[in-house]
């Protein structure tokens, strides 16, 4: 297998504009981002939605591709991006991380290309992460998990994904929004329109669910922090502090 890493980039966050060049300690997000993704031995390129984020990124010495603004989501980047960079098809699989987890351990890239080396069955992989309190299970901005896990495993085969509560005094899996695509996955899945219930729960992933592809989930230990709002980049900026200090 041969995977790319592709961060996905784009201006016009609603709760966060300009959100990819927000000033984290002396860099951009995006920028922190993107050396965070080159710990992890693999190739990496910015997926931009704006000139403003290949500049940076190119500034910094890596790859960015200009992809057209009006892209629906970053899974149609990614794809417009890798074909642009690899019209050739020498990735097999490619590594959807998010330019918002500025910290983001470089080894959620490697767990999820390892998920689809190993399980043959294997169409997209992603990452959960146990719940940071029990305020999660009725959380709406809390995205859950329910995956066929037993006892002491640590990836199992995803049923469904859900905003909702989930039934029964158990913890619950909160996802994480990264994903490894084999690449016929990601063509198939771009192609199609979006599913009931992706409309209904907005959540894009079980459009690939209801297509009948398989979504395989790792367990890491903790969730990354992910910058949605002013309050978490007050929060990253305080970490890049500490981590100067």
């Amino acid at each position: 297998m041969n995977p790319l890493i592709l961060i996905p980039a784009r201006m016009s966050a609603t709760r966060l504009p300009d959100k990819p060049l927000a000033d984290i300690g002396g860099k951009p997000m995006i920028v922190r981002a993107w050396e965070q993704a080159m710990l992890s031995g693999l190739p990496v390129a910015v997926a931009a939605g704006d000139q403003a984020i290949v500049d940076v990124i190119e500034a910094a010495g890596g790859t960015a591709v200009l992809t057209d603004p009006a892209l629906p989501s970053g899974s149609d980047r990614i794809r417009a991006a890798l074909n642009q960079l690899d019209p050739d098809g020498a990735h097999d699989a490619v590594i959807n991380l998010q330019g918002d987890m500025p910290f983001a351990d470089p080894g959620l890239a490697t767990a999820c290309a390892a998920l689809l080396h190993g399980e043959p069955s294997c169409d997209i992989a992603t990452l959960i992460a146990p719940e940071a309190d029990t305020s999660d299970r009725s959380n709406a901005d809390v995205v859950k998990a329910v995956v066929a896990l037993a006892d002491g495993q640590h990836h199992g085969r995803a049923l469904y994904f859900t905003r909702s509560t989930l039934y029964g005094d158990a913890p619950v899996w909160r996802h994480i929004g990264l994903y490894g695509y084999r690449r016929e996955a990601l063509e198939r899945f771009c192609a199609a329109p979006p599913s009931p219930l992706e409309k209904r729960e907005k959540l894009e992933q079980l459009r690939a669910l209801e297509m009948g592809l398989q979504i395989w989930a790792s367990v890491i230990d903790e969730a990354p922090l992910s910058v949605d709002n002013p309050a978490d980049l007050e929060v990253a900026r305080a970490i890049a502090t500490a981590d100067r200090a």
